[in-house]
């Protein structure tokens, strides 16, 4: 089916959002194959017929959702780690900020899963645009001396995403209460995956006085 999509309108784009947050909950709470477009507009309060000139089906308003999801968690972590002093502090604040994201979208989870059978090209792109950039991060901190000089960045930026999002899993989704809130990641847990990640990058503990 072809449509002809609006422009980049203010209004359009605010449609979108509102069809991709929708998207994001009945997803989130049905699954990809017991969701339907109808279910998505009228989660989005908009005709259906709105729908199709945005997306041209269920598929591609999930492939959609992924690419957002993804977007805005590697903003989310960016932002965070571009404040560190050092390839430590950054690893810190940038995993702060994907618990955080991860507690607030929850549905990231549960729609990254479902990306495996649905659309594994979506899955693979969500992950490795995460890690082209992480792999960069960790490509400066070596040749700064703040990390091992004879580590893979490569294997290290997929080994340090698994260990987020096993780690969000468990102590941020699996810990939701009844309602559907999702957890913190406890601190002595966070404490202890930081020590990990420490010394699992060869980092030294650098002095006050030297950052």
């Amino acid at each position: 089916m072809t449509t002809g999509k609006p422009g980049r309108t203010a209004r359009g784009e605010r449609t979108r959002a509102k069809l991709l947050e929708a998207a994001e909950q009945v997803f989130a709470q049905l699954g990809y194959h017991d969701a339907s477009i109808v279910k998505i507009t009228d989660a989005a309060g908009v005709a259906q017929g709105t729908f199709y000139l945005y997306f041209s089906s269920k598929l591609e308003v999930f492939d959609e959702l992924v690419d957002d999801l993804n977007r805005r968690v590697r903003h989310a972590m960016s932002e965070g780690s571009a404040a560190g002093r050092d390839r430590i502090e950054s690893e810190r604040l940038g995993f702060e900020a994907f618990f955080r994201f991860t507690a607030e979208h929850p549905a990231l989870y549960r729609i990254i899963r479902q990306a495996e059978f649905v659309s594994p090209a979506a899955l693979r792109r969500h992950y490795t645009r995460i890690v082209e950039g992480y792999t960069d991060g960790l490509e400066k901190a070596s040749a700064a001396g703040q990390i091992a000089d004879d580590i893979d960045p490569v294997v290290a930026a997929w080994a340090l995403m698994g260990i987020g999002e096993l780690i969000g899993m468990r102590w941020v989704l699996w810990d939701a209460d009844e309602s559907g809130k999702a957890a913190g990641v406890p601190p002595p847990v966070f404490e202890e995956v930081m020590r990990f990640v420490q010394r699992a990058l060869g980092a030294r503990d650098v002095p006050e006085d030297e950052k």
